[in-house]
């Protein structure tokens, strides 16, 4: 087969799809995913290295809303997940408690992952359309401990009111990358304090720190309302209410993901109907 025929049949086959696809809620258009372990569970690989040994949120018995939004009766289970468990919004290399160094393993930002979701659905043969209507950005883990930064952890310290708004500056940024690409990009909102058991986490993890009651609050805060008064265009939707922890301090339980991913498709569902009328 020449070069050219292996290029039409894709662009064929999409071009078959297209009434299909346009004529279906933009709910049940494939559904990406970026984030950190809220999102997915696994710590990346990268030439055979991968922070924390590799290791998955649970030893591999949990369930991230991305698994979660596969399993929702409302919608298809098409899921494009390229988030990383534990990653925050820029790249870093992995600062292991107590090392005097970093890296060499890392993770990718959430710029880095969404490039990444959209090349899944590019359509060719221009790749600059997508098969895709929504992108789902869950919390990050920038400011919540002491790995965090990129840094030693004994050199790092809670975040300032400043770094505090540059984690969610990186949020928006990645939400209007979305939205110049004509997705829409569907946050969540931080869990309440009440409902995490952050001291435990930081016994359970061996972390040098982790962020405290008044910050935690004020990051929740200042992402829940910077988000909605500067991407107008964008969705936010409270999916961890009523969290509860799998056992670890931080992490949501099966039926917290559950809840999570049905609220996501319900308001999915809704705006279906909300561009019907």
């Amino acid at each position: 087969m020449s070069n050219l025929q292996k290029w039409l049949v894709p662009a064929v086959l999409c071009l078959s799809l297209q009434p299909v696809l346009a004529s279906e809620g933009a709910s049940q258009s494939p559904l990406l995913v970026i984030g950190a372990s809220y999102s997915e569970g696994k710590t990346p690989f990268n030439n055979g290295v991968a922070p924390l040994g590799g290791i998955s949120v649970g030893l591999g018995s949990y369930l991230s809303l991305g698994q979660a939004l596969t399993r929702t009766e409302e919608l298809p289970g098409y899921v494009i997940n390229e988030a990383q468990g534990g990653a925050g919004t820029f790249a870093r290399p992995y600062c292991a408690p107590g090392a005097p160094v970093c890296g060499p393993a890392g993770w990718d930002s959430y710029e880095t992952q969404l490039q990444h979701a959209l090349a899944r659905v590019a359509v060719p043969p221009g790749f600059t359309q997508y098969n895709a209507r929504y992108v789902v950005i869950t919390m990050s883990n920038d400011c919540l401990h002491s790995d965090a930064f990129g840094i030693p952890q004994s050199q790092s310290q809670p975040c300032s009111a400043a770094q505090m708004n540059q984690t969610v500056d990186r949020l928006i940024a990645v939400g209007n990358l979305a939205l110049s690409r004509g997705v829409t990009p569907v946050y969540d909102i931080y869990p309440s304090y009440q409902r995490l058991d952050l001291p435990l986490f930081r016994s359970l993890s061996g972390l040098a720190w982790v962020i405290g009651e008044a910050d935690y609050n004020t990051l929740r805060e200042l992402s829940r309302s910077r988000l909605r008064a500067e991407l107008p265009n964008a969705i936010v939707v409270d999916m961890w209410k009523d969290f509860v922890h799998i056992g670890d301090g931080i992490h949501p339980s099966v039926e917290t993901a559950r809840k999570a991913a049905r609220r996501v498709a319900h308001e999915l569902l809704r705006r279906d109907g909300a561009g019907a009328r």
